[in-house]
């Protein structure tokens, strides 16, 4: 029998996922007791309204968040995204900069790699937001170079938010390769030998949004 096992955050009204983005607005559009004016006796239903930025909660980032010619989220293959072998590094007591040689040794080819840095437990508190774990651009560069299908972190960014060039995204999104960040529960995932699943909505003209990332563990 398969476990699912969830990797990603609740989103809820007012949660803050990145300093100086909007926290999201979730309110009824059609509440339960307008819509008894709409339906038979006994039935009602609810509809949501949200507002929200679509760097929210647990995302996926594709080319196009960072390059205005790289592939949106409607052009992001779903062989990117969803039943993907998955790979998770334990870089917990690593410091703050992870560098490549925390890979030696590695098959990284089509594989989901999860950086498990435990920085999770901070969410939705103000330390989540000041001293977070990233990757480096000598670590991107060898997850580029060996073939990952898709890059994630349970931190605030991929990269050091101090560097405004961002290398990390520059030289994976610039290699096609899509960037899950804000990912939780790593440490329940096994390290290898699970099916990895963070497929967002197929927007076209947006390079991120919200996804309910996964592994799938076979006992």
């Amino acid at each position: 029998m398969a476990r699912l096992i969830d990797v990603s955050h609740t989103v809820e009204d007012g949660l803050v996922t990145y300093p100086g983005l909007p926290a999201p607005l979730v309110c009824d559009f059609l509440s339960r007791e307008a819509s008894r004016a709409k339906y038979a006796e006994g039935t009602t239903f609810q509809i949501a309204r949200i507002e929200m930025v679509a760097n929210t909660g647990t995302y996926v980032d594709a080319p196009f968040h960072r390059f205005a010619d790289g592939a949106d989220l409607a052009k992001l293959e779903l062989t990117r995204l969803a039943d993907l072998d998955g790979l998770v590094v334990h870089v917990r007591h690593q410091g703050r900069a992870v560098d490549a040689d925390v890979l030696a040794g590695r098959d990284l080819r089509g594989k989901a790699v999860l950086f498990w840095t435990g920085w999770d437990a901070h969410w939705a508190t103000p330390s989540y937001f000041d001293g977070h774990p990233y990757l480096t651009s000598a670590i991107a560069a060898r997850l580029r170079d060996a073939g990952a299908a898709l890059v994630g972190i349970d931190s605030l960014n991929i990269d050091d938010t101090r560097d405004g060039s961002r290398p990390v995204h520059t030289i994976l999104l610039g290699a096609g390769i899509p960037i899950a960040e804000h990912l939780c529960n790593l440490g329940a995932l096994p390290p290898h030998r699970f099916r990895f699943h963070a497929a967002p909505v197929k927007f076209r003209g947006v390079g991120t949004f919200p996804v309910r990332a996964y592994g799938v563990v076979s006992d």
